[in-house]
């Protein structure tokens, strides 16, 4: 920044700006935007899990709905790379989600072209049924791309 190179966050410059209630004020709404993303991200996450696989059983002994299961169960994945001292372990993280995807196309081709199923163009093109899934599952992965930055920028405090 030009009117002060020591400052390094969102607060710094509320505080810059308005004093001490302008940096407790930025600070408060990003947190509070952390937070609501995370709880955006298991809420999408677990509708999203429970319209894949709508009767399963997460917790066998517990009466949760296959969403509520998956939403705790997203929570429990996710809760230990926040624990991380270093986000730069994330990156091994965002691999295995690359890999993951383009095993899933490959497989989807392997089924498709050598496992007897083919491809016989039949049916709709769009299914505009799944349209909601589609787009919430594509929100997630802008909502994630957007907290991003914050997550490392208080990491580095």
């Amino acid at each position: 920044m030009e009117a002060n190179p020591l400052i390094r966050s969102y607060p710094g410059i509320g505080g810059l700006a308005f004093g001490l209630k302008g940096r407790t004020l930025v600070s408060i709404f990003i947190y509070l935007e952390l937070y609501l993303v995370a709880v955006e991200f298991l809420i999408l996450e677990g509708d999203n899990l429970g319209k894949l696989f709508p009767d399963s059983s997460i917790f066998k002994g517990m009466k949760l709905s296959s969403k509520q299961g998956f939403t705790i169960l997203a929570a429990l994945v996710v809760a230990p790379t926040t624990w991380l001292r270093n986000l730069g372990v994330l990156a091994y993280v965002s691999a295995g989600g690359v890999l993951a995807s383009i095993i899933l196309v490959c497989s989807v081709f392997w089924t498709g072209a050598v496992d007897g199923v083919g491809f016989h163009e039949k049916g709709v093109l769009f299914k505009w049924s799944g349209l909601a899934t589609a787009v919430s599952l594509y929100n997630l992965l802008l909502l994630w791309a957007c907290s991003i930055p914050h997550f490392v920028q208080f990491d580095e405090r």
